[in-house]
């Protein structure tokens, strides 16, 4: 009875804040939650295949190359422990920089990697038809931050070489490009809907791992500071650049702890931000990325670039479990064309092409896994 109260009331703060169709994406995540759990198992017996294979080494070597290429200096990282002590605990790592750099069984433990409820929001700004592209700063002022995702198939414990990570998130001050609507920013500004900045797609190397160069997101009403992101599976990229295509295996958002969020919410143009502040505590979606197990860790890890100067930017880094039998449907209002962007009444004309192209995803619904993997597949070596 109580968890059965809990979740309706969810669902009317979840009206409140965004009416219309994210309901019927929380109903989703509820009744997934059980493929959740699978999946965790799955991923915690795939570290010793993936270290065995290598693939932690080059992981190891990348994050080093991408750090030693940014800065010479490094401080103790912060890391982002389980989801139910994080809130009441200093997480100030006692490790520094440099071993966080080259020492996997703090990279690849088990609190560092996460499994994250099958479909979690795509939220009301996503954007269908985003450009291929490493750098989505566009010029936006704020924190500067080089991201890691790392994607490893939960049933084969193997990369997910290929897939294509469709990222997203709001500017310093709470702005999402490319949509117009009085819940972002000024709704009169028509000129928005040709914007891209922080919006962009990468396929995964051999490793599975993908690298976007952002700016901190900053907060708007309702929600922390985030970065949404949909996983595209057997898509192709087309000669303008976007992709076609495909099936959607992921749904997720991704977050940082709040002592990081409130000094980087203090400093310029953040501090500018008139949108109320929601914190992680009080985050809807963030306390729905909380399994009941509270094993799920939706948030990065990261180091500074310099010394406690936020402004020469972060490194962050997540490692993320994905069933790739799942198949998800997100949903879109708003389009980027070769004629600009665009709203689209209804969304989802099918699968399409992107920018010039003037497709979509299919409209409504998910499935769930065909098999829900509890142990380590054999003979995959």
């Amino acid at each position: 009875m109580i968890f059965t109260q809990t979740i309706l009331l969810g669902l009317a703060a979840l009206a409140a804040a965004h009416p219309g169709h994210e309901e019927e994406e929380h109903r989703r995540a509820v009744e997934s939650r059980d493929v959740h759990h699978a999946n965790k198992r799955a991923l915690e017996n795939c570290a010793a295949k993936l270290e065995a294979r290598g693939h932690t080494a080059r992981a190891i070597e990348r994050r080093k190359n991408t750090l030693e290429a940014h800065r010479d200096h490094f401080i103790a990282p912060i890391v982002k422990r389980n989801t139910t002590t994080v809130l009441d605990t200093d997480h100030e790592g006692s490790l520094n920089a440099t071993t966080a750099a080259s020492d996997e069984t703090y990279v690849f433990a088990d609190d560092t990697c996460t499994v994250l409820n099958p479909e979690g929001e795509v939220g009301p700004f996503y954007v269908l038809g985003e450009y291929v592209r490493s750098d989505v700063t566009d010029g936006e002022p704020g924190v500067p931050i080089v991201s890691n995702y790392q994607f490893i198939d939960v049933n084969t414990c193997e990369p997910l070489a290929g897939v294509w990570a469709d990222v997203w998130n709001a500017n310093a001050t709470g702005v999402y490009a490319g949509v117009q609507t009085d819940q972002n920013g000024n709704g009169d500004d028509a000129s928005n809907l040709n914007a891209t900045f922080c919006r962009g797609i990468q396929q995964a190397d051999e490793d599975g791992v993908v690298q976007f160069s952002t700016i901190f997101p900053g907060h708007y009403s309702g929600r922390t500071n985030h970065i949404h992101i949909v996983l595209h599976e057997n898509a192709t990229e087309l000669a303008n650049g976007t992709i076609s295509g495909g099936s959607v295996s992921h749904i997720g958002q991704f977050f940082w702890d709040q002592s990081l969020i409130d000094l980087v919410e203090a400093t310029s143009p953040y501090n500018t931000n008139t949108n109320p502040v929601t914190t992680n505590a009080e985050d809807r979606v963030f306390g729905e990325q909380e399994t009941e197990d509270s094993t799920s860790d939706p948030v990065f890890n990261y180091v500074y670039f310099s010394e406690d100067d936020l402004s020469e930017g972060l490194f962050t880094w997540i490692l993320v479990g994905i069933n790739t039998t799942a198949s998800y449907t997100p949903t879109y209002s708003f389009e980027l064309t070769s004629g600009g962007g665009v709203a689209v009444d209804g969304g989802n004309p099918g699968i399409g092409g992107g920018a010039g192209a003037g497709g979509g995803f299919g409209g409504g619904g998910f499935t769930l896994p065909t098999a829900l993997p509890t142990a380590l597949p054999t003979g995959i070596l």
